[in-house]
């Protein structure tokens, strides 16, 4: 069904300290709620419809998630529990109001094994406990509710929280010679990239109304791959041009590299269907990192 125009705010934002959120926060913009920990919590389902009826939302991000890839191989309820148990929650409360939910999940369903970037009707098959706990949320929230956007990303980074580039900056500064490994490829995401697609989303639904279309999988990564050794490379050649030091970066495999939590090989998105249907397509990852990198620079010069 296409709908009319429809109120989209207050958007209720699930998370508070991760990446997204705290992008979606910086974003400035009046019609958002942020709600995480303590206060909203998946480890207790009661602070759900507690917040539901604090806010009062007309449409819901989960940008929450477990995010630990090797830690979840260890507590694979816990998990669970984040990235299944509480995301189905999340969609039938959504549900029974009948408004939107918007929700991240990860390129980690898929094996990497495709040789090809993965579409969203590729059938899925997750290597770790991280990748099987979004993948049952994936599937629980489409059965849960049918006005739900489901937004695959992968390899996100940002100028603040924990996450790839700031590690490489950081360790750039302290050691003449990296090793990363060149052998797994993917789409490096902003963050802040991320973010304006999910915000551009909700001003499509808030303009449009709901759209049959709209509900299910897409892809949402950053333009252009690379390998984590490229994608450190660039990082650290912006922080370089800005007066850091340069370290020699040294491509090493995966077999060299050994993980509790094995990673895809290729998880690249093909991310089309996102242009398609809302006429989104994020910027190329090599632009974004300098960006990025920029900003925390300032950030970290600033204290």
């Amino acid at each position: 069904m296409t709908g009319a125009p429809i109120p989209v705010a207050p958007v209720l934002v699930i998370g508070r300290s991760g990446q997204l959120a705290t992008a979606l926060a910086r974003s400035g913009r009046p019609d958002l709620r942020c709600a995480g920990r303590p206060d909203l919590d998946f480890d207790r389902p009661e602070t759900l419809a507690a917040a539901f009826a604090a806010f009062s939302p007309a449409l819901v991000v989960n940008a929450a998630a477990w995010t630990a890839v090797d830690a979840a191989e260890g507590d694979p309820e816990g998990a669970a529990r984040a990235n299944r148990d509480g995301p189905a929650l999340l969609a039938r409360l959504c549900a029974e109001r009948g408004i939107p939910l918007i929700h991240v999940s990860t390129d980690y369903v898929f094996d990497g094994s495709k040789g090809a970037p993965y579409v969203e009707t590729d059938p899925i098959s997750p290597r770790t406990v991280y990748g099987r706990s979004k993948a049952e949320g994936e599937r629980a929230i489409l059965a849960a509710h049918d006005r739900a956007i489901i937004l695959r990303t992968s390899w996100v980074y940002s100028p603040y929280g924990r996450n790839f580039v700031r590690t490489m900056l950081n360790a750039g500064a302290k050691n003449p010679i990296l090793r990363v490994v060149g052998d797994q490829h993917g789409n490096p995401t902003s963050a802040d990239d991320l973010a304006d697609a999910v915000l551009a989303i909700i001003d499509t639904i808030g303009r449009d109304g709901w759209r049959d279309e709209y509900a299910g999988l897409f892809h949402a990564a950053g333009s252009g791959d690379t390998t984590w050794h490229g994608l450190a490379v660039a990082s650290l050649q912006e922080a370089a041009s800005a007066g850091h030091p340069m370290p020699e970066v040294q491509a090493i495999t995966t077999a060299d590299w050994p993980t509790p939590a094995a990673r895809p090989q290729d998880s690249r998105l093909d991310c089309t269907r996102l242009h398609d249907v809302f006429g989104i397509r994020l910027p190329f990852w090599r632009d974004s990192v300098a960006r990025s990198v920029a900003r925390s620079i300032d950030t970290s010069s600033t204290g």
